[in-house]
């Protein structure tokens, strides 16, 4: 079963999946050995990376970093296609071209196309319905395999009213979208949404904002951490080298250091790749 038709399966279960944030294949191997068995590459987490927005990232850059992941794991890789970089027909090349890396499935929103560096901020503007529906069916009809999964993502918890997010995700499920996404606002419509929306049910959230038993009994299907691993890795970087600079030193011991970059190798999968040389190239 490869990754993407074995994330269609879980999709079609009971239980709910969790999916943890990676931007590059060594993420990937980390949230795969630690027993994930898909990932999340985020337009948001990618922008910050790249010290942008998502709003300006291209479809090449995304694609790149999703097949450097898809590569190097068996993970079955969500992607944030973001608003498709454009309309429908620019929504039906994105879809080819995150497709064509191997990734499991790509989430596309309903707000504005381009868009726009403010919603960062918490500026959002939706576009209407009917064009969101043309989008998804347009974005099911250019995928070539059934297995890889479209989620439709509405805004219009924040934006509209949870009833109107209720509406959109019916409108989306109809046209073809296998996951429907939304954020509620309030606690009693994160149980509401299960009973209202019969699709499969995703959202963005943190992985410690509820007891994995508390999604599956609430009868959510895919939750995706999108900041979690960004998060720590920049609030570890940024305290050692401030510590640095001001006392001279990072408070991390060098052979604690050493240890951890020993480990790289074997966590990279550079093993069979040490093997190959020393069949080849660095044989006697």
């Amino acid at each position: 079963m490869t990754p993407r038709s074995k994330l269609a399966s879980l999709v079609a279960g009971k239980e709910t999946i969790f999916s943890p944030l990676a931007l590059d294949a060594l993420t990937g191997r980390i949230a795969e050995r630690a027993g994930f068995q898909s990932c999340y590459v985020s337009g948001g987490a990618l922008g910050y990376a790249h010290a942008l927005s998502e709003a300006l990232l291209t479809v090449s850059e995304l694609a790149d970093t999703t097949r450097h992941i898809t590569q190097r794991t068996s993970l079955a890789v969500i992607v944030d296609g973001g608003v498709g970089f454009g309309d429908a027909v620019h929504t039906a090349r994105t879809v080819w071209e995150i497709e064509a890396t191997g990734a499991a499935a790509i989430e596309i929103e309903d707000q504005v196309a381009p868009k726009r560096v403010s919603h960062h901020r918490g500026i959002e503007h939706l576009i209407t319905i009917e064009e969101m529906v043309s989008k998804i069916e347009v974005a099911c009809a250019a995928r070539t395999d059934p297995d890889f999964l479209i989620i439709a993502r509405t805004g219009a918890c924040r934006n509209e009213s949870f009833d109107a997010a209720v509406e959109r995700c019916t409108a989306y499920a109809l046209a073809g979208a296998d996951l429907v996404m939304l954020m509620p606002v309030e606690e009693e419509d994160w149980a509401r949404a299960p009973v209202e929306i019969k699709t499969p049910l995703a959202a963005i959230q943190p992985l410690s904002s509820r007891p994995p038993e508390e999604w599956e009994n609430l009868g959510w299907r895919l939750i995706i951490d999108p900041f979690t691993a960004q998060v720590l890795a920049v609030d570890a970087i940024q305290d050692a080298y401030n510590r640095f600079k001001k006392d001279r030193h990072s408070h991390s011991e060098f052979p604690d250091l050493m240890s951890s970059y020993k480990k790289l190798p074997e966590l990279a999968g550079l093993i069979p790749l040490y093997e190959i040389e020393d069949n080849t190239t660095e044989k006697e």
